[in-house]
């Protein structure tokens, strides 16, 4: 099982790795193609934390759930804008907001503790209950290439070298793989941990989708891009119905 973990984790970062190769090498990313992954991944994201996350968190952590999701979600805003200061997700498609030097590192640390929680959302989720994540794991995909796109673009923007960009998105890819790790050190995950885990991880995601994910979308001029979270939400209800009985999951 660690091993199929593993190689999943490996997916998201090489995504991730792949969002930032496109920035490096000049090639074209439509600013219409990343707002259409944002709008699917923040619906797809919503709908895991709500239809699945919480009510699984609740029935293994009961009364605590409700308070390590609030620390989930407080987590993830001291990292990104009490920290970092300011950062907004798709910061490639206005990329003059972040310039310096200082800010492009800010947006860096922040990432990378974004990233660390994805891969820790995925394999807690793998471990406990392979079809929930199945689902994480699609959930994160979904914005690992814009996710490193950012990143990459921030970089150049602050005019640091095309290798350092390279490496920042790398690197991210890297805490995906820590964070998928990290799990593996947990010997015993009894039903109470995985409770808190899987409530934490739902704050986190509550952040991602509603905090970073949503404000980029309303940017859009395109009518089209908010239809589209809703379509996120139906994939992610799409897939419950499809992959449930492929896996065996039952509630």
């Amino acid at each position: 099982m660690e091993a199929t973990i593993v190689l999943y984790g490996i997916v998201a970062a090489l995504a991730e790795l792949l969002g930032g190769s496109l920035v490096v090498l000049r090639k074209q990313w439509p600013k219409q193609v990343q707002e259409y992954l944002l709008a699917l991944g923040a619906g797809f994201i919503l709908a895991l934390v709500f239809l699945e996350l919480i009510p699984e968190s609740l029935k293994a952590a009961g009364s605590y759930a409700p308070l390590y999701i609030l620390l989930g979600y407080a987590v993830l805003h001291f990292f990104e804008h009490t920290i970092v200061g300011h950062l907004h997700f798709g910061e490639e498609t206005h990329p003059e907001v972040m310039v310096s030097r200082i800010a492009s590192i800010s947006t860096f640390v922040g990432l990378f503790i974004h990233a660390f929680f994805d891969g820790f959302a995925i394999s807690v989720g793998m471990r406990y209950d392979f079809y929930l994540g199945l689902l994480i794991f699609f959930a994160v995909l979904l914005h690992k290439i814009p996710e490193g796109l950012t990143i990459a673009s921030v970089m150049l923007a602050a005019a640091h070298r095309r290798r350092t960009a390279f490496l920042a998105s790398a690197a991210i890819g890297v805490a995906t793989m820590l964070g998928i790790v990290s799990v593996f050190l947990l010997t015993d995950i009894d039903e109470s941990i995985v409770g808190a885990a899987f409530a934490f991880t739902a704050g986190v995601a509550t952040y991602v989708g509603a905090s970073d994910l949503i404000p980029e979308i309303n940017h859009s001029r395109n009518r089209i891009i908010p239809l589209l979270v809703f379509g996120g939400m139906l994939l992610f209800y799409g897939g419950t119905v499809l992959l449930g009985p492929m896996v065996g999951h039952a509630h």
